[in-house]
């Protein structure tokens, strides 16, 4: 059994331990945010924070997530009410198809965390999912809107 504590909640997975993070996510555990897309940790469709850092859960085997605090876009809302990203996703109309929207809020989240004021280049540097409708400016407005909210409230 491996230990895993997603969103804040304890979970015992009889998985192997080679097995992806995603899957478990997914396939265990019923958590449908991060999405499968390329399986190479490349498209960051599956971005989730491993203690605070963001990962691509598809080449994360579970046994390292063992006993660390796992987040998905599901747990970023608390409250009831959405993170500052998640609001300013909406309110800038970012997602066009929208599969690569969880995994691009987890890694600007993450990127927030770290730098409150990213300029462009920061936004540029950080944001390396793949959004294959190409929402790139408006994922960049949206971070900056956040950031300015973030700011605010220091939330």
């Amino acid at each position: 059994m491996i230990e895993l504590t997603v969103n804040g909640r304890k979970h015992s997975v009889d998985v192997e331990p080679e097995m992806p993070l995603l899957w478990v996510l997914r396939d265990v555990l019923d958590v449908k945010g991060p999405k499968f897309g390329c399986g190479i940790a490349q498209c960051g469709a599956c971005t989730v924070h491993l203690n605070g850092e963001p990962v691509r859960s598809c080449s994360v085997p579970v046994s390292a997530a063992a006993d660390q605090k796992v987040l998905t876009i599901e747990g970023l809302a608390q409250r009831g009410q959405l993170h500052p990203v998640q609001k300013a996703w909406i309110d800038h109309e970012v997602p066009q198809c929208g599969y690569c929207q969880s995994g691009q809020i987890m890694a600007a989240v993450a990127l927030l965390a770290k730098n409150r004021d990213p300029s462009d280049k920061d936004i540029d540097a950080a944001m390396t999912n793949i959004c294959r409708c190409g929402t790139y400016a408006r994922i960049r407005t949206a971070i900056h809107a956040a950031a300015k909210t973030l700011k605010s409230t220091k939330a």
